[in-house]
């Protein structure tokens, strides 16, 4: 007998049957089988016996593992385990891994939803990894676990109360060991959030509860708030009047709202996590935020004044006191060891600070009309939007506030520090302040005559269509300066960026300038650089910039047919192992590129030689092609070039070949850490999607 899930006449490939048994509506058993692909007869893809689902309903069933070798971890099955199709709320997988060399690993997925409430899924893994063989001197062994759920609550399910969850977390030996795809393996940041709001209906008021999850696996860094609570009430004008008479007043428009926050929070090593005790080491407090709006104003018709205060109040359970203890002695060195003592005091404490501020802002229009009656550029548009605030904070340094405090040093010198200078809020800050900070954003725009049929650029009543075409999105400079500091009052960094977009090809630029002069050993001093340089110097020294911009191309037909169809091609390709399911083969050729340059000055002088270079250029070009060799054949190129070691960093091919009901597709990394290839042969259908050849190397291998 035949059996295939090809609906052509005659099939493209089938499994051949020396025997088999129908039981209706529920199952196909079968004895010996082996591949037929194209009348052509594939042996090394056969099998003792067949089981088949004949059912158009779900059900449970055992999971077929994979089969093969890996030099460190031996022989191996994969991905084996059992199916349970609970109901049509729930289903649970349970699959496995098993090594010749005693690695292992267990694996729960699980997917669940109920109709117009909510949806999720569940994926926990544990494994056990070793590599070599005991007593070799490189073998060891690496315990490591993944946990990701997915939750989202229905839009109509509740409109005042929300649930959702984003849960990614793992140990970064898992992450090591376990990554099969590109991004996986390249992702070294991960991030997680369960959040549950509330809207207090007809209130002003809003409730959030989060609990959130950082890492970094490069580094094992884990931060954790747990949790993060959020209360907010929305703007609102208490003088409003209930009932209106006449005309507004002015003290109807004054408005403020509040925001309270409460944190808790740690950041430490994945293996030290589990020690850290929640008084000493985690940081926790309370935050009162409330902004309060006077009514505004506007300034000789076109300048826009608004007033505002703030008041900001922060709730600690401890705070620090510090003394220089010239006779401490050292625990660890049974020796003298003056040094500064730092002292927690667990105490309930408060500190706040409230500011007062006046911004100001207007737009300028400039228009440029072309005379030439024929030009395609109808007028050229500049737009230039000024801002200008003032800002003035009282000195929360002084004793009566009691934030700040000082103590003296070996030498003699008073040193202040503050005594919240550890709270996940921060503090008051010392010193008056008393800052106009302005800004310059400009954008450049043209009008211009548009593309129509190649027989008309006009209308149905015989005018012109024009469109407006960007040629500065954004170009943007800002700085501040204090009047009351007592030296150096412009502020030391002036951020200068530019955005636009020119055919397709998307720039992004960037730097920042320090308007002052630096001595021979780096140290900055208050004298201006345009005092003592000249030319470009002394717009100021450039401490950093930055550059971006990347190309799209791709063939007539394939913009045309992407046009058509907006579908989203998932553009990271699997690794060894794992390969994409869907490829984009309407598009007969793309190639894109992205380039990025990073410099940084220090301007701090080399007193050795194997000091390191003040002056610091990063560049990398990552590139990208696809192309359609036939109609079914496909090849696919990612690479990353840092331009600065004059090396590949991570690059992929693949190969990929599809008919009415198979696949086929060829996974290489040519060089690196992950130097590897896969090649896989099978049905198109879920069903048969055991019934492949498979080869492939490990990278663990290499």
């Amino acid at each position: 007998g035949k059996y295939t899930t090809c609906d052509a006449d005659p099939p493209h490939f089938y499994l051949r049957m020396t025997r088999a048994k129908v039981i209706s509506n529920k199952k196909i058993v079968c004895g010996p089988a082996y591949l037929v692909l194209e009348d052509f007869p594939i042996y090394i893809a056969a099998i003792p016996f067949g089981y088949f689902p004949n059912s158009s309903t779900y059900t449970s069933g055992i999971l077929i593992p994979t089969y093969g070798e890996e030099q460190s971890r031996g022989f191996y099955l994969r991905e084996g385990g059992y199916y349970w199709a609970a109901n049509e709320y729930f289903d649970l997988a349970l699959r496995g891994d098993i090594y010749s060399k005693g690695s292992w690993a267990t694996k729960v997925h699980s997917n669940y939803r109920k109709r117009y409430r909510f949806n999720g899924s569940f994926d926990f893994s544990y494994n056990l990894n070793k590599i070599s063989e005991q007593p070799l001197p490189d073998a060891s062994t690496q315990r490591g676990f993944s946990l990701i759920w997915s939750h989202s609550q229905d839009a109509k399910a509740n409109p005042n109360r929300t649930f959702s969850a984003n849960v990614n977390l793992s140990t970064s030996s898992f992450d090591k060991q376990n990554a099969l795809t590109v991004r996986s393996y390249l992702q070294t940041q991960k991030s997680s959030s369960i959040s549950y709001s509330k809207k207090f209906e007809n209130t002003p008021f809003n409730l959030s509860l989060n609990l959130r999850h950082s890492q970094n696996s490069r580094d094992t860094t884990i931060s954790l708030s747990i949790p993060e609570l959020t209360f907010n009430m929305s703007k609102v004008n208490p003088f409003k009047a209930k009932v209106r008479v006449g005309s507004i007043k002015w003290y109807e428009k004054i408005s403020f709202s509040y925001s309270g926050n409460l944190k808790n929070s740690i950041t430490a090593k994945e293996k030290d996590l589990l020690d850290k005790s929640l008084v000493r080491d985690w940081q926790n407090g309370i935050q009162h935020s409330i902004p309060i709006s006077l009514p505004s104003f506007n300034l000789l018709k076109f300048i826009n004044v608004s007033p505002s205060f703030n008041y900001s109040e922060r709730w600690y359970s401890n705070y620090i006191n510090k003394s220089y203890d010239p006779n401490y002695t050292s625990p660890i060195r049974n020796a003298q060891d003056p040094h500064v003592v730092i002292d927690t005091v667990y105490a309930f404490r408060r500190n706040y600070n409230y500011s007062y501020s006046i911004n100001t802002s207007t737009n300028i229009y400039g228009m440029y009309t072309m005379r030439n009656p024929n030009s395609r550029i109808n007028a050229i548009r500049h737009k230039i939007t000024p801002s200008a605030s003032f800002s003035y904070t009282p000195d929360f340094g002084q004793k009566k506030f009691r934030f700040w405090d000082s103590y003296i040093d070996g030498d003699g010198k008073s040193q202040y520090y503050n005594h919240f200078e550890r709270g996940i809020f921060g503090s008051a800050g010392r010193g008056e302040s008393g800052a106009i900070t302005f800004s310059l954003n400009q954008n450049l725009e043209a009008r211009v005559l548009q593309d129509q049929a190649k027989d008309s650029t006009k209308t149905k009543d015989n005018k012109p269509v024009y469109k407006k075409v960007k040629i500065i999105d954004n170009l943007g400079i800002s700085a501040s300066y204090n009047m009351i500091a007592d030296s150096m009052k412009l502020s030391p960094s002036i951020p200068i960026s530019l955005r636009t977009t020119v055919k397709g090809v998307s720039v992004n630029l960037g730097a920042n300038l320090n308007p002052y002069m630096v001595d021979k050993e780096g140290k900055v001093y208050d004298e201006y650089v345009w005092n003592h340089l000249k030319g470009f110097n002394k717009l100021g020294r450039l401490t950093n910039a930055n550059l971006s911009f990347g190309m799209n191309f791709e063939s007539k037909k394939g913009k045309k047919e992407g046009e058509e169809n907006k579908k989203k091609i998932e553009e990271d390709k699997a690794l060894p192992g794992a390969y994409s399911d869907y490829v984009d083969f309407n598009i007969p050729w793309s190639f894109r590129f992205d380039y990025s340059f990073y410099y940084t000055n220090s301007f701090r002088p080399k007193s050795k030689p194997t000091d390191p270079n003040p002056k610091k250029i990063n560049q990398s070009l990552n590139m990208g092609g696809r192309l359609n060799l036939t109609e079914k054949w496909n090849m696919d190129v990612n690479t990353n070039f840092d331009i600065q070691a004059m090396k590949f960093s991570f690059t992929t091919i693949n190969v990929n070949r599809t008919m009415h009901c198979w696949a086929m597709s060829f996974g290489f990394v040519p060089f690196g850490e992950r130097k590897s290839y896969s090649f896989n042969l099978s049905a198109s259908s879920a069903i048969l999607r055991d019934l492949k050849v498979s080869k492939q190397s490990s990278w663990r291998d290499n």
